[in-house]
């Protein structure tokens, strides 16, 4: 997968490989080894600080608190 952040309204774009697709499509989910998880998890957590810095000041003040279904497009 790569994740593609639009560096100047902080939207990211999270594609994927056509066999991680069929891997989704046939079980559903994806399952991370922990040197695929811990890569992840870095592009995660760097993606969310630019997300933070370059975000719209109403979309900065938003607050989830984990029960509401996102929606994406």
């Amino acid at each position: 997968m790569q994740f593609q952040q639009n560096l100047s309204d902080g939207s990211c774009k999270i594609k994927f490989s056509w066999r991680e697709r069929w891997i989704l499509f046939t079980k559903g989910a994806l399952y991370m080894e922990p040197q695929t998880f811990r890569h992840f998890s870095n592009n995660l957590i760097k993606i969310v600080a630019d997300w933070t810095a370059k975000m719209d000041p109403d979309v900065k003040k938003m607050y989830s608190t984990g029960d509401e279904p996102i929606q994406g497009k």
